[in-house]
């Protein structure tokens, strides 16, 4: 009947109809039905497989895809080797405070560059302003009697359960990234910085640079300043005012040693770093052993947990400022190479993350964090064998302390930052 009607047999080969018991075949023009399950496509339906967190993770639009991981296991690494150097310095102690304070530093450390990684590459510019305004009010509060002296110094602000802040670590990346707002303004539009964007800069640095030498911190006000000072060259600023702002810092430089405004612990390092004979019990104490410790380690070192001079505590803050003297009794020269580097690892990753950076904020972003780190290793590890006067500066991510590694990791993430933009939108 239905045949003689012109339509088609069930089943019957003709018209493309298909056989229905085949499950997804179409009737007539309609488009085949898919078939859900595990071969829809998705992970809903009760035989549908979820797709793990793994394949989520490593999407090709996710974020993780996009850090830079030679940066983060670097990192890694140099925070694991200074916990253990970290341990081996305060062995003896009676107790493990000291590395797991470390230890619970360095994960919190990471958390805060996991959340600063993950913001928008605008956010950065945005949070700048806010993490200028909550340094001033730490550094403001550690010159108040809520700030505890160390060593001279009153830099730090004591927290409960026995941690200590030192607001001036965050000043350092307050002002990289208050300049770069600044510099970077009338770059966007071709411009070349003027008068306006570094007296707006210059006004920005001098307020922490002169809290953090009213504490008084010569260390940090080195770093603050070399920060400002390279920033400003790498904005494009022209030659003949850059001549000018160079020659003025050498004024300043020579009035401050003139007039006498170092205190005298100051000029005693200085001096004892111009003649360490002078005083070798005394302000030459603390560089003249770091240097036997570090010549005893010959080129592998007594090993670790070993070192005779670590273990005797001849070595003062060798946990902190002096932490390469510690790798250099134990680990040898091989111990240091590592670590030296390890940090030449970072430091030319930071550098290719501000080659290639999309724009001016985030090239002196990189820029500045690469002075800072590169600076401040040249410093610590020049104190130590030598070459530098005693400045009280830690070594990134290796020596003890909880400001430092926080610091250090926001401006890790800052980085990652800077690269995921550029990785995205490039």
């Amino acid at each position: 009947m239905s045949s003689r009607l012109g339509l088609p047999r069930l089943g019957s080969p003709g018209q493309g109809a298909g056989n229905p018991r085949r499950p997804g075949a179409g009737y007539g023009k309609l488009a085949p039905v898919r078939p859900g399950g595990r071969w829809s496509g998705r992970s809903s339906g009760p035989a549908g497989l979820p797709r793990s967190l793994l394949q989520r993770a490593f999407a090709r639009d996710s974020r993780l895809r996009h850090l830079d991981w030679v940066l983060l296991l670097t990192v890694l690494a140099l925070s694991l080797l200074g916990t253990l150097l970290v341990w081996s310095a305060t062995r003896g102690a009676g107790s493990h405070t000291y590395v797991v304070k470390q230890l619970v530093n360095i994960v919190i450390g990471i958390t805060l560059m996991a959340l600063v990684s993950v913001l928008d590459y605008r956010q950065l510019r945005l949070y700048a302003p806010v993490l200028y305004v909550v340094s001033l009010l730490g550094l403001l509060a550690a010159l108040t009697p809520l700030g505890t002296p160390v060593n001279g110094s009153k830099s730090w602000i004591t927290l409960p359960a026995g941690f200590q802040i030192e607001p001036s670590e965050f000043g350092k990346l307050a002002i990289i990234l208050m300049s770069a707002m600044f510099l970077s303004e009338l770059r966007e539009s071709g411009a070349r910085p003027g008068l306006r964007a570094v007296g707006l800069t210059l006004g920005m640095a001098i307020v922490p640079i002169v809290l953090v030498e009213r504490e008084p911190d010569l260390g940090v006000v080195i770093i603050m300043v070399m920060l400002l000072g390279g920033l400003i060259a790498l904005s494009g600023l022209r030659l003949r005012w850059l001549g000018g702002l160079a020659a003025a810092g050498a004024l300043a430089i020579l009035a401050v040693l003139n007039l006498h405004l170092l205190k005298a612990y100051q000029l005693r390092r200085l001096t004892s770093f111009v003649n360490p004979a002078a005083d070798p019990q005394g302000t030459g104490y603390n560089a003249a052993q770091a240097k036997i410790a570090i010549g005893s380690g010959r080129m592998f070192g007594q090993g670790l947990f070993h070192g005779q001079l670590i273990g005797g505590k001849f070595v003062p803050e060798q946990h902190t400022d002096f932490i390469f003297a510690v790798a250099g009794e134990e680990l040898g020269f091989v111990g240091c190479a590592v670590i030296i580097g390890l940090l030449a690892i970072l430091l030319l990753r930071a550098l290719r993350i501000a080659a290639r950076a999309d724009d001016q904020f985030g090239m002196l972003v990189a820029c500045g964090i690469t002075i800072w780190f590169a600076v401040q290793s040249f410093i610590n590890i020049g104190m130590t064998i030598g070459i530098m006067p005693v400045t009280g500066l830690p070594l990134p991510f290796v020596s003890y302390g909880g400001s430092a590694m926080f610091a250090d990791m926001i401006a890790i993430g800052a980085l990652q930052t800077v690269h995921r933009h550029r990785t995205v939108f490039s």
